[in-house]
C-alpha cells in the first residue's frame, strides 16, 4: 500500500511538471530558497592564463551490465534540449546505460517522500543552496567516499563553484555552471571615462558623474533602497565580508567590514535614483539615463533587443548561485554509484559544459570550459565569468535561511538614512543570531 501511494505520488508530480510552462533563466524576484553558504569565502583568484589539466573523463561507463540511471532536475526550456542532448551522447557512447530525466514539480518534497522508500532518483540535478537541507535528511552521500577530492575539484572547476558544493568539510556535488551579477555598462554613455578597479572608485565616479549629470546615475541596481541581501552582496563582500552566515551558524553582519559597505552605500544613495527595479534600471540603461547596471546574464536578451552596445566590468564579489549534479543514497543502495558518478563526471566536464555554454549561453563551472577558445571569445560569458570567480558561493548551509529578511530590511534602512550602517547591521546581527538560535 505504501509502495503504491509513492508511486501515485510520483506520478502525479510528473503530469504536474509536463504541464509546466517553458521558461528561460530569469532574474531572482525573491531570495534563494533557505539552505547556504561555506565556511569562508573563496580566496580573489586570478583566473590561469591556461586551463589546469583537469582529471581523465572517462569515456565508458565502468560496468557493462544494463543499468538506468535516473536524474530528477530543474532544468527548462530550451535550456533542457541541449542537455538532453548531452545526455542521449552519453548513451550512444555507452549504450548498456539508459538515462531517465524527470522535472517533479515540487521536488523538495517528492524526494522526501521517494528516497526512503527507495523509489526516487540515482542523480539530483539542483541549486548548491539545497545541499545542506539534503545532506541533513539523508538524501545525498559525500563524494569524498567514491574518489572525488578536493584537488580534483580545484583542478577541474571554478574558485566559487569548488566551495559551493563543500559542506562541513565534505564535498557534496559536481558544479556544472554558475549565475551572478556584474556591471553592465552602456559604451555610449560611459564613453572615455576610465572604469573604476575597485568600489571605492566606483563611488567616486557616481559622484562626479552625478555633478556633471543631475538627472542621471551612474549606477543602477535593483537591490539599492530594496529589501534584497542578494543584489548588494558585491558591495558588502567587496569590502572583505567572507559570507553573511557561515556553515557553523557564525554571523558576520555586525562586523567592520560590512558596516564599511553599509556607509558605501548610504553615500551612493546621494547620488542615485530613489526608486530602482528591475525595469526601472533596464529602461534607464537603454536611454541613457543610468551608465551601469548591476545584473545578471538573464537580463542580457533584454539589453540587446534595446540595442545597447554594452560591455561588462566585474566588481566586488557577487554572490555566486551554482548549479550542481548530487548522487544520492538511492544510487548506493541500488549499486549504480558508479556509474552515477561517471555520468556526473562527464556532464560537468569541460569538453561538455563548453558545448552546452556555446547553445544555452550558460556560464561553465568547469575552468578549462571557460577558458574554451570559443567561449572566451564571446564577452557576455568572459565578462560573467571573470565576475563570478572573484565571487562568494550562495550559503549551501541551513542556517543561511535567516540572513535575507534582516540584511536586506537593514540595507533599506541604511539607503533611506532611517538608521546608521552601524544601527542597522547591529539589529540585523541579533535578528540572525535570533533565528539560527531557534534552528539549533
Amino acid at each position: 500500500m505504501k509502495r503504491a501511494l509513492i508511486a501515485l505520488f510520483l506520478a502525479a508530480a510528473m503530469v504536474l511538471a509536463a504541464c509546466g510552462s517553458n521558461q528561460t533563466a530569469t532574474q531572482p524576484t525573491t531570495a534563494p530558497a533557505p539552505a547556504e553558504q561555506p565556511t569562508t569565502a573563496p580566496a580573489p583568484a586570478e583566473q590561469p592564463t591556461t586551463a589546469p589539466a583537469p582529471a581523465e573523463q572517462p569515456t565508458t561507463a565502468p560496468s557493462a551490465q544494463q543499468v538506468t540511471i535516473r536524474i530528477w532536475h530543474q532544468w527548462d526550456g530550451a535550456y533542457l534540449t541541449a542537455i538532453e542532448q548531452a545526455f542521449r551522447d552519453y548513451e550512444a557512447a555507452n549504450p548498456n546505460v539508459k538515462i531517465d530525466l524527470s522535472k517533479p514539480e515540487d521536488v523538495s518534497n517528492a524526494l522526501n517522500v521517494a528516497i526512503p522508500a527507495g523509489e526516487g532518483p540515482d542523480i539530483i540535478g539542483w541549486a548548491n543552496d539545497q545541499i545542506g537541507q539534503q545532506a541533513l535528511v539523508g538524501n545525498i552521500v559525500a563524494l569524498n567516499d567514491y574518489g572525488i577530492t578536493e584537488d580534483f575539484l580545484r583542478s577541474t572547476y571554478e574558485p566559487a563553484a569548488v566551495n559551493g558544493v563543500i559542506w562541513q568539510g565534505k564535498i557534496w556535488a559536481l558544479p556544472e555552471t554558475q549565475e551572478g551579477i556584474a556591471l553592465i555598462y552602456n559604451k555610449a554613455v560611459v564613453g572615455n571615462m576610465q572604469l573604476p578597479t575597485t568600489l571605492d572608485e566606483l563611488l567616486q565616479m557616481a559622484k562626479d558623474f552625478r555633478a556633471a549629470n543631475p538627472d542621471k546615475t551612474l549606477v543602477c541596481n535593483q537591490g539599492f533602497g530594496g529589501n534584497d541581501a542578494y543584489h548588494v552582496a558585491p558591495i558588502y563582500f567587496g569590502y572583505g565580508v567572507p559570507s553573511y552566515v557561515d556553515d557553523e551558524g557564525n554571523v558576520y553582519v555586525n562586523t567592520p567590514e560590512m558596516i564599511k559597505g553599509g556607509e558605501w552605500l548610504a553615500e551612493m544613495s546621494k547620488v542615485s535614483f530613489s526608486e530602482q527595479s528591475y525595469d526601472i534600471c533596464k529602461a534607464a540603461l537603454a536611454e541613457g539615463k543610468a551608465a551601469m547596471w548591476w545584473t545578471g546574464p538573464w537580463a542580457i536578451a533584454g539589453i540587446e533587443q534595446d540595442g545597447v552596445d554594452y560591455g561588462i566590468l566585474p566588481l566586488g564579489k557577487p554572490f555566486v548561485g551554482i548549479k550542481t549534479l548530487m548522487l544520492t543514497r538511492n544510487a548506493v543502495e541500488r549499486g549504480n554509484a558508479e556509474v552515477a558518478l561517471d555520468i556526473m563526471k562527464y556532464f560537468t566536464s569541460a569538453e561538455v559544459q563548453a558545448k552546452l555554454a556555446l547553445t544555452n549561453k550558460t556560464v561553465p563551472a568547469a575552468t578549462a570550459a571557460l577558458q574554451n577558445p570559443e567561449v572566451a571569445a564571446l564577452p557576455t560569458l568572459a565578462g560573467f565569468g571573470a565576475a563570478l570567480n572573484l565571487g562568494v558561493p550562495m550559503a549551501n548551509t541551513p542556517f543561511a535561511s535567516a540572513q535575507w529578511g534582516p540584511v536586506g530590511e537593514a540595507s533599506v534602512a541604511i539607503w533611506t538614512g532611517a538608521q546608521t550602517p552601524a544601527e542597522a547591521l547591529a539589529a540585523a546581527q541579533q535578528a540572525i543570531e535570533a533565528a539560527i538560535m531557534q534552528m539549533k
